[in-house]
Parts: C-alpha cells; sequence; structure tokens
C-alpha cells in the first residue's frame, strides 16, 4: 500500500497529467476540426472559381 501512494504523489506529476491530459485532447480535436473546415472551404472554393 506504501508503494502506491509513493508512485500516486511523485512532485506533482500525476496532477500536472489530469491537467493536461484533457487540454491535449481538447487541442488535437480542435486542430482536426479546423483542418477539416479548410479542407471544405478549400474545395468549396475551387468549385466556384470560373475557368
Amino acid at each position: 500500500m506504501k508503494a502506491a501512494w509513493v508512485i500516486a504523489h511523485q512532485g506533482g506529476w500525476d496532477e500536472a497529467l489530469l491537467v493536461l491530459g484533457p487540454l491535449i485532447v481538447i487541442g488535437g480535436l480542435l486542430w482536426l476540426a479546423n483542418r477539416r473546415v479548410n479542407a471544405q472551404l478549400d474545395e468549396h472554393d475551387d468549385a466556384s472559381t470560373p475557368r
């Protein structure tokens, strides 16, 4: 039991992961959504450009 307590409180890295984990996931989802929107806008611009 003591080993689990020591691992769980090693300098605050576990608390940092609780904050950084969700931020990384949200940032990744925003990056993916932005990429998809930009691809759709490029596709729309290419279709509406007269040749």
